[in-house]
């Protein structure tokens, strides 16, 4: 599931909408008629998708797109002539009057996209630090020395260690080092 923040400057267009994605099974987390009120929002979510119009009471929408955090994604809403006029670079748009059938597909497609990016920022494995890398070399080299292994085979030793405990390999290379001090 993702989140989904509605913006639209008059609190019946926004509800309307919000109803709309509710009765088609989306859940809408926000509505918000001013766009520093949506990101207030936006600080307690970590990405999603904001349904915006052109103009809203306190700024334009190119405003409030450069403003979203990393991992939101924005669906504009305006008439055809003035989306004509609008550089919208990553920007999604619909031209109005919406037509359901339309926004429906739009905000699936774009949440697909905003689940598929999240899975695969959780499939990407974290970089260590430099301190993290040093330990881990520091455990391999103990372990080179006393018992006289290759530097493969101190790291798969680290990482079969690590698997078996259900530890990482810092902590791994940390209980080793702990270990063969002693």
């Amino acid at each position: 599931m993702f989140n989904i923040i509605v913006v639209l400057p008059k609190p019946e267009d926004a509800k309307g909408i919000r109803n709309l994605l509710v009765k088609n099974g989306f859940r809408v987390d926000s509505v918000c008629t001013t766009g520093s009120h949506a990101l207030s929002r936006m600080d307690d979510l970590n990405d999603g998708l904001v349904i915006c119009s052109y103009r809203m009471s306190d700024m334009m929408y190119h405003e409030l797109y450069a403003c979203l955090p990393k991992g939101f994604e924005m669906l504009l809403l305006a008439s055809a002539n003035v989306l004509q006029e609008c550089d919208l670079g990553d920007i999604m748009s619909l031209a109005m009057p919406l037509k359901v059938h339309d926004l429906i597909n739009t905000v699936d497609m774009m949440g697909q996209t905003i689940v598929r990016r999240k899975r695969r920022e959780r499939q990407r494995p974290r970089e260590r630090s430099a301190q993290e890398e040093g330990l881990i070399k520091e455990a391999k080299a103990l372990l080179m020395n006393r018992n006289h292994m290759t530097e493969a085979e101190a790291h798969r030793y680290l990482q079969k260690c690590s698997m078996d405990s259900g530890t990482n390999l810092v902590e791994e290379a940390q209980m080793v080092l702990t270990m063969m001090r002693l």
